[in-house]
């Protein structure tokens, strides 16, 4: 299995800066607040300063994250001139054909994902049956909730 992470250049560069803030200001922002709740005292029973250090080792464990996830990826460009098949970084307009709606959907990589704002990842059951499919073609997903058929209404 290939370690590489798959991304856009969008996403790419989404991770380099929110590296950069967590490694910037936020870094920043959490020392500041250790340092003012160091000042309060006692240590033991001082909760806002184990709360502080437990934020500072979340965002430790995601700095590691990102970098790693930067280090090994793979930025992929979605061939010029392919506007009938869905790659890695395009825009696909699905038509539900059980409920007739109409979704657009934007697949990346699984580190960039986000079903929330319509990021799906080329790994999860959806991406993967869009893939390399054509306009006009229909798809089959199996997920935990059942089986949905869409149509590839339209590919940026």
């Amino acid at each position: 299995m290939s370690r590489e992470n798959q991304l856009t250049r969008e996403g790419f560069e989404k991770l380099k800066a929110e590296l950069e803030d967590l490694k910037g200001p936020t870094r920043l922002r959490i020392a500041d607040a250790i340092r003012e709740a160091k000042s309060h005292g006692d240590l033991r029973e001082n909760a806002a300063y184990h709360e502080c250090k437990l934020n500072q080792s979340r965002l430790e464990s995601r700095i590691a994250e990102l970098e790693k996830a930067l280090q090994l990826a793979k930025i992929v460009e979605r061939p010029e001139g392919d506007a009938v098949m869905a790659h890695l970084g395009s825009k696909v307009r699905l038509l539900d054909l059980e409920y007739q709606d109409e979704l657009t959907v934007t697949l990346v990589g699984a580190f960039e994902a986000d079903p929330t704002k319509d990021l799906i990842s080329i790994g999860s059951p959806l991406g993967e049956a869009m893939l390399s499919k054509a306009i006009g073609e229909e798809i089959e997903v199996t997920a935990p909730a059942g089986v949905s058929r869409y149509r590839i209404i339209g590919v940026e």
